[in-house]
């Protein structure tokens, strides 16, 4: 069995720098205990979404969240077993897959992410989980703003019924 060379990790290390600094948001989750059937069910589930699903060395994305300049952190995350769910473009995505997996596969579980370089904790994850998709957001904004345009040309109507009698 061949060990890692250190030109090897320090790839693997731009290669996660790269992925979260490109990141809108991810999740660190604690995977241990999970079966093959639930690891390739939730692997699905976050390619369905866009959302990229990476078991990675601890140490290594330590050293990539200081890169872009983290403090300590995530550090009480990132022991034991971590995966990580990266998203480059929907926020809530790797919140809102972990959070109903982890209400299926109850060996899963979120430690920590991050939303738009802001660090969550578990609480604030399941939080962003709640929110509805940016494209839902904008449909309810765009409904807002169409119903006082509705309404004043119904009244307009109304009254140019009136007059018309």
């Amino acid at each position: 069995m061949s060990s890692v060379t250190r030109q090897q990790k320090e790839k693997q290390v731009a290669y996660i720098t790269e992925q979260l600094k490109a990141a809108t948001s991810f999740v660190i989750l604690d995977y241990k205990g999970i079966t093959v059937a639930q690891d390739t069910d939730l692997r699905n589930a976050f390619r369905n979404a866009g959302v990229k699903y990476h078991v990675l060395k601890n140490r290594l994305v330590k050293i990539a969240l200081k890169n872009l300049g983290f403090g300590d952190e995530f550090d009480a995350a990132l022991n034991g077993t971590s995966a990580l769910a990266i998203s480059h473009q929907e926020i809530t995505a790797p919140a809102k897959i972990s959070s109903q997996k982890a209400n299926t596969i109850k060996v899963l579980s979120i430690k920590c992410g991050m939303a738009d370089g802001r660090y969550l904790d578990v609480e604030e994850c399941k939080a962003l989980a709640k929110l509805p998709s940016k494209e839902i957001l904008i449909a309810q904004l765009l409904g807002m703003l169409q119903a006082p345009i509705a309404s004043f040309a119904r009244a307009i109507d109304a009254i140019a019924q009136k007059k018309a009698e």
